[in-house]
């Protein structure tokens, strides 16, 4: 069918057509008052764009985000206008943070009511403004098109991240002769900047002369689709890489030269050697104060060649001595011939000896043997059991670093979570667009029981779609992450971080979901086993060890290279 042009049509159902214009497929929302018109229009096409009635509104927005992440396409959602837009608000704050290209359409009052404080009115421009990439009003149907084009421009293009485009609803209403243009450029915005060879080939000397360069990695990796020029670049140098939280998957976990996770409860290795290295090679990532720990501390010895796509991330956090603004495929795309073999095996063996200092506290994090089950060793009995590598969506806490740490990831786009915003609640909704958007690959969500607590509700969602998602909810009956560092840091003064739970099973019955619940040890692995196997949505709590702490960790105004592997290192 055409959608391309379509005679007096109110802007309702330009709306929708303009979206098929942009190959949407899925789109997450709910329906209210001021978006009511945007919903009738979709009821004659939702055979082609199939919508999905989350319970919250931060549910629609989480489930979008991660729809894009695992899809590479542009997530979509719909909101009505005051509550219903204001609470997109945190997901829009995350999409920002994690460069996540959305497209959220929210309904707005009657243009002729703006400014009276109407029912359910609210400046949503005003709110989005800074957690937003781009945000428009939109007051005319003729606008409509030109607007949604303008939107999946911006969202997708160069650094991704959210657009908002606001509607009132007599532009909802209104009737004009549809017509569709997709948006190829915006003047006075360029958001792919030119490849600078003169950088790039400076870059390679710098590389040509180092003894122990070290390459870091993040989301910009998956976002450019470089994982493969990544993998290429490493086994060509022989450089050791490291992966913040966010550009996990983006390069195999089992490869050899890779070392791990950097940041605060990242690999001891990566993390000491950082303060040691003599060339730091930082690609698609924006030096996050998880990562650096003190800046001012960091890294100080190196020279630091950095590229990233967007030019504002250059020099902010930490100076480079070549910064280069480009697409990451792209510049790899060009270094990757001219690059030569370095003898790194020196290099290499410093990373292997602080290995083995880090593992006896991994041993004990897997495979405890004793006491309660370990977040851990959950991770792990997960891991083994799953004969082709799931999706892990988390939540934000003690479980999404035992996940990030322990989850082997050797396919791209395998990990979400939320990293720049560490948002509670994020998990659940987000492991249903992970779903949606990759329907052939099994989703696990590594919930805690204060995050899963936020967006309960999503049990709806998956109730009512049968979304087989896979729920393992590790539950120590803390806020753990908060109670940990009030044991290390407040005298373990548990100020009102312990949690009265709920019968999360009861829950779940309620909403036709399958159901186990795990506290001994012997019975873990057959409980994975059976989670795993369920064709449907599964929710799995295990009962684990109530003041576990993770480590390592790298206390807050600590540097890198003052990375802890356990409690006793405070004292």
């Amino acid at each position: 069918m055409n959608y391309q042009n379509k005679e007096n049509i109110r802007g309702a159902e330009a709306v929708i057509l303009s979206l098929l214009n942009e190959n949407v497929e899925h789109v997450f929302g709910y329906v209210g008052g001021a978006i009511m018109p945007v919903y009738d229009a979709l009821y004659d096409y939702q055979d082609v764009l199939i919508h999905y009635l989350t319970r919250h509104e931060q549910g629609a927005i989480h489930a979008a985000q991660s729809y894009a992440r695992v899809s590479g396409k542009v997530g979509v959602c719909f909101a009505t206008s005051g509550p219903g837009a204001t609470n997109l608000v945190t997901g829009l704050a995350d999409a920002q943070l994690d460069s996540t290209p959305l497209v959220c359409i929210t309904g707005q009052v009657d243009s002729r009511m703006l400014g009276t404080d109407a029912f359910q009115e609210t400046d949503v421009i005003g709110v989005t403004m800074p957690v937003t990439k781009w945000s428009s009003q939109v007051t005319r149907a003729e606008e409509i098109p030109e607007a949604i084009a303008k939107a999946f421009y911006i969202a997708q293009s160069g650094r991704p991240g959210p657009v908002l485009i606001d509607i009132t609803k007599d532009a909802q209403f209104g009737l004009f002769n549809f017509q569709y243009k997709a948006c190829k450029r915006i003047r006075s915005y360029f958001p792919h900047p030119k490849l600078n060879i003169g950088l790039l080939d400076e870059a390679l000397k710098m590389i040509d002369a180092s003894q122990k360069p070290f390459l870091l990695i993040g989301h910009g990796v998956t976002i450019s689709k470089a994982e493969k020029e990544v993998k290429a670049f490493v086994e060509k140098t022989k450089i050791p890489v490291a992966s913040t939280l966010l550009g996990l998957s983006a390069f195999p976990s089992h490869h050899p030269l890779y070392m791990g996770m950097l940041g605060m409860h990242g690999n001891y290795a990566p993390n000491i050697l950082t303060n040691e290295c003599d060339l730091l090679i930082a690609i698609g990532m924006r030096f996050d104060d998880r990562v650096t720990g003190d800046v001012e501390r960091y890294a100080k010895q190196a020279k630091i060649i950095h590229i990233d796509i967007d030019s504002a991330e250059l020099n902010k956090n930490v100076f480079a001595d070549i910064a280069i603004p480009a697409d990451a495929k792209e510049a790899l795309q060009y270094v990757l011939p001219k690059l030569k073999q370095k003898h790194t095996e020196d290099w290499l063996n410093q990373f292997a000896q602080l290995r083995v200092k880090e593992q006896t506290l991994i041993d004990a994090q897997l495979y405890p043997g004793k006491g309660k089950v370990s977040m851990g060793e959950v991770i792990r009995v997960v891991n083994e059991q799953s004969q082709t590598k799931p999706i892990v969506v988390t939540d934000v806490g003690q479980h999404q670093m035992m996940s990030g740490r322990y989850f082997e990831f050797n396919e791209g786009r395998s990990f979400v979570t939320s990293g720049g915003l560490g948002t509670m609640g994020f998990g659940l909704p987000a492991s249903i667009g992970a779903k949606i958007a990759s329907p052939e690959k099994g989703v696990v969500a590594v919930l805690g029981d204060g995050g899963f607590q936020m967006t309960i509700q999503e049990l709806g969602t998956i109730f009512q779609y049968k979304i087989p998602v896979k729920i393992l909810i590790l539950n120590n009956n803390f806020l753990g992450m908060v109670r940990q560092w009030q044991q290390l840091f407040f005298e373990k003064r548990y100020s009102f971080t312990e949690m009265h739970n709920p019968d999360f099973l009861t829950i779940a019955k309620g909403y036709n979901i399958q159901s186990n619940k795990v506290f001994e040890r012997s019975k873990l692995e057959s409980a994975v086993k059976e989670m795993l196997a369920s064709k449907g949505p599964y929710l799995l709590e295990v009962d684990v060890e109530m003041e576990e702490n993770v480590f390592p960790m790298v206390p807050a105004g600590a540097s890198v290279s003052e990375i802890l592997l356990g409690n006793e290192e405070l004292n």
